[in-house]
């Protein structure tokens, strides 16, 4: 039984559960909370908000054709209103332009296993045999502050983390290896290359489980330990050690996460790791694999039921026709009716506007003016449109832009299944009753599609249903899995079936069954430090904050613990340019500047900064240059200059003030 509207909702702070997680419920109250539509910045009933939507949609799509209208998701979005979101863009609305913000999280990781494995599932095993393994190296994840209930499975295991930046995961390592960031790749190819010649291969698991390997290390031949020294500054008794930990375990795991992946190589980085897992013989094993840290609330699932460009329920492509077919008869239209693939997540932004782009835009769980590369560049690009809708909970940077914004239920106010980053569907059932006047984005999406002349329902038990049949066959086959069998892993294709805690124990998801060896070579960064802009910029997260911000921003604890933006750089590097603790520092690239106060620290390299994303300001800088496959920009490496703005003295009471001032200043500027 939900609790009435005005009764207090608290969690209770357990090792399972991140300072994030214990101050969750302090948003469902939040003095920022929106509780009636904005048309054009005024209240509005919800019949003329979402009558104003649908004749204006209508319109652009009159004007412009289908295409003219595009909808941007959400890696937040329940399974449910991740698949009615990709229905409603494909039927109601028929474009093929839908895409999500989870293509900025784990798409490189995706793809990379896709084609080596034939399916992409963030870990193929339960997050519990990570507890088992002898050692597990992490390439580019932070989990110790970006996902800390994680770290009680890694006590037993002797970490080898890559990373530019001495983290809290870092410190916790065996083996901290600290490349110059764009490097990762380069590194992994060391790394094999050194497994080859020190015999650490698994031959019999390369000839009756892979394929290609032999390309593989021909390609690898020429990464020699001092030429991976040379181009990621990472010394060669480190290289040679790690892979002498990872000869010596009897179970070993190989973890990437976006530190690895966020970059216009993000998709070969990964593989390049993928490769040297199955050189080891791990993927497939009990015990050991390869696996993919998840980034967002429901990264993996997020990306299996439809809001991505190129991909249907189930995790089905969307240009094969047997899957077309498929989808179409459970949404009862005809298969030639449903659109073709759609642009990316960075090129849909980037062609909103133009005059071959579309002219509306409806966002659902997404802040990309915080969140998306080169973000003052979008920033435009969202005020060029005819039309913006936002449906949040707030007025977010992105809301603050938009012509319609619809208030939408929080995750304690709904039902709904989320899938874990180890495959598990799991049902987050509801706990309080909305504030008077929200709605639920399942029936913002019927009443839209209602509009627009489909009948469709709105509870998320009846969505789910569908989304079982429309997933049925697939990939990521759900149709196993119902409310009450909620905690098993897909694929789960049918109610008796008890779901698949590890994949690929005897075959992987490739016609042959053999994994495949692909392989890759490294290349520079797509933007080197030069005289103009020296320094390395790398982003990241920090423990108090989120993705944009947009919540976390409005919890006093949270902006307690992290109240603003800075920029952490080595002691020589604030040394050469006369940079003190506490000072204003503006990071200026190619693309844009930004300010942030100035962490000395020794944790990081002398040729690299690091400012965290959770602000407005840190994706001015960033690089969009895309991955060729997964369509990933280069948010982990660009090049920038520094110079000091202010001295710490003049800017204490300034920052002190702003910190107090943040909840509650979107409400007040605003409403």
């Amino acid at each position: 039984m939900a609790l009435t509207v005005g009764e207090r909702v608290t969690v209770e702070a357990t090792d399972a559960l991140c300072q994030k997680g214990w101050t969750a419920a302090e948003l469902l109250s939040s003095p920022d909370r929106l509780t009636t539509p904005l048309l054009h910045g005024r209240p509005a009933t919800w019949e003329q908000a979402l009558d104003h939507v649908a004749s204006r949609l209508r319109e652009v799509r009159t004007e412009h054709g289908p295409d003219g209208v595009a909808v941007f998701g959400g890696g937040g979005l329940t399974n449910e209103k991740a698949y009615q979101l990709g229905k409603f863009a494909r039927v109601a609305l028929g474009t093929s332009q839908i895409d999500y913000n989870g293509r900025f999280c784990m798409s490189s990781a995706a793809a990379a296993s896709i084609r080596a494995f034939g399916a992409d599932r963030g870990m193929p095993f339960p997050l519990t045999d990570l507890a088992e393994a002898d050692v597990v190296l992490l390439a580019g994840g932070n989990v110790a502050e970006t996902m800390p209930p994680i770290v009680r499975h890694l006590t037993r295991p002797a970490l080898i983390v890559v990373d530019p930046r001495r983290t809290a995961t870092a410190k916790l390592a065996a083996l901290h290896l600290q490349p110059t960031p764009g490097t990762d790749l380069a590194l992994a190819l060391g790394l094999l290359h050194v497994a080859i010649a020190e015999e650490a291969l698994d031959g019999e698991y390369l000839a009756r489980r892979t394929t290609g390997f032999e390309a593989v290390r021909i390609s690898v031949s020429e990464w020699w330990p001092e030429r991976v020294e040379r181009v990621t500054g990472v010394p060669v008794a480190a290289i040679r050690q790690a892979v002498q930990m990872l000869k010596n375990a009897d179970k070993a795991v190989v973890l990437t996460g976006r530190g690895a992946e966020q970059h216009a190589k993000g998709t070969d980085t990964v593989t390049a790791f993928i490769n040297l897992a199955l050189a080891l013989g791990l993927p497939g094993t009990p015990g050991s694999g390869y696996g993919c840290v998840t980034g967002q609330g429901n990264g993996q699932g997020g990306r299996e039921h439809g809001q991505k460009a190129d991909q249907l329920p189930g995790y089905r492509k969307i240009d094969d026709p047997a899957a077309r077919a498929h989808v179409a008869a459970v949404w009862g239209v005809e298969p030639e009716t449903l659109p073709g693939p759609g642009r990316s997540a960075y090129e849909l932004l980037d062609a909103l506007g133009t005059g071959e782009g579309p002219k509306a835009l409806l966002v659902y769980g997404s802040n990309p003016v915080v969140s998306a590369p080169r973000s003052a560049h979008v920033t435009e690009r969202l005020k060029s449109l005819d039309l913006l809708v936002v449906v949040d909970f707030v007025l977010s940077e992105t809301a603050r832009l938009a012509d319609v914004v619809l208030p939408s239920t929080q995750w304690a106010e709904e039902n709904g299944t989320m899938t874990n980053l180890e495959g598990r569907v799991q049902l987050r059932r509801k706990a309080v009753e909305p504030p008077e006047g929200v709605r639920s984005d399942l029936w913002i999406i019927q009443q839209l599609a209602l509009r627009m002349g489909h009948t469709w329902p709105a509870e998320p038990r009846e969505v789910f249903d569908e989304l079982r049949r429309a997933s049925q066959g697939g990939t990521a086959d759900y149709s196993g899995i119902t409310y009450e069998r909620d905690g098993l892993f897909w694929p789960c294709p049918e109610t008796e079936h008890p779901g698949t805690p590890r994949m690929f124990l005897d075959r992987f998801h490739t016609p042959d069954g053999l994994a495949r060896f692909v392989p890759v070579q490294h290349r520079a960064a797509a933007e080197e430090a030069d005289a103009d802009f020296p320094v390395y910029l790398t982003t990241g997260r920090v423990l108090a904050h989120y993705q944009s911000g947009a919540q976390t921003r409005r919890i006093a604890p949270l902006v307690e613990a992290s109240p603003e933006p800075f920029v952490e750089l080595h002691p020589d590097l604030a040394e050469h340019l006369s940079i003190g603790a506490g000072d204003l520092v503006r990071v200026s690239s190619r693309r844009g500047a930004t300010e942030g106060v100035a962490r000395i620290s020794d944790a990081i390299r002398a040729d690299t900064v690091f400012m965290p994303f959770h602000w407005e300001g840190a994706n001015r800088l960033t690089n969009p240059a895309l991955d060729p496959t997964s369509r990933m920009p280069e948010f982990k490496v660009c090049a920038v200059r520094l110079e000091k703005v202010a001295r710490e003295r003049t800017r204490r009471s300034e920052r002190s003030g702003r910190a107090r001032n943040e909840l509650g200043r979107v409400a007040n500027e605003e409403r």
